[in-house]
């Protein structure tokens, strides 16, 4: 990977981190979602720091400056419309794009994934239910909960669901859960660390990580 396409991703990655969890992205946590050793990423962080890209107190949290959240827009846009693209014109899979949008996101041009946007219909989600950035760098922004979080009950809409593991969108497809499906949350048992749901016709019952890895809206 050459050190643009490492700058990227460790710009995309730490913008990433904060969509689906508030805990502080320190050094450890980044290289626990990159896969890499503490002292590779607390290295990386630390020329991304004098770069003006992020600011990194020792030991503590890093955050995106503003030229830094600017390239992490850009290449989070890039990733999801190649994502949107992948699904929806060469057949891939929800569970089969991630990495193959990892590295194309670093291959193609501003204006190629302008012309991509256009061709695509200027989406404003991909296919786990992202948001696509705009081009101007703002994010679309709706109130969302983790179903691990939903009250007993409560219907739901699922709209987002995370991409990190091929598996958990696999097993969510055996289940018969995708974007748009309706669950109704029926009975929370939070030392078994499992919630059952009612989706269709019959009753599901998730573990907690499988519901944490699911966005939805309240809709009753």
């Amino acid at each position: 990977m050459s050190e643009s396409a490492a700058t990227e991703n460790y710009l995309k990655v730490l913008w990433t981190a904060g969509e689906w969890s508030d805990e502080p992205v320190t050094v450890s946590r980044l290289a626990g979602r990159l896969g890499l050793a503490a002292s590779s990423v607390s290295e990386v962080v630390r020329r991304l720091t004098e770069r003006g890209l992020v600011a990194h107190a020792r030991y503590g949290t890093i955050e995106l400056t503003d030229d830094g959240r600017r390239i992490a827009l850009a290449t989070v846009r890039k990733h999801r419309l190649i994502e949107t693209f992948l699904v929806e014109y060469l057949g891939y899979t929800w569970d089969e794009v991630h990495e193959e949008a990892d590295v194309l996101e670093h291959a193609v041009s501003d204006t190629f994934v302008e012309r991509l946007a256009a061709r695509l219909g200027e989406p404003d989600r991909d296919p786990h239910g992202d948001p696509i950035p705009n081009a101007d760098g703002t994010v679309p922004d709706e109130a969302e909960l983790t179903l691990d979080v939903v009250a007993e009950g409560a219907r739901v809409r699922v709209v987002r669901v995370s991409d990190t593991d091929p598996l958990m969108l696999r097993h969510l497809d055996r289940l018969g859960i995708a974007l748009g499906s309706v669950l109704r949350v029926t009975e929370r048992h939070d030392t078994a660390g499992t919630i059952e749901v009612v989706h269709g016709p019959g009753a599901l019952v998730l573990g907690v990580p499988a519901a944490r890895a699911i966005r939805v809206a309240v809709i009753g």
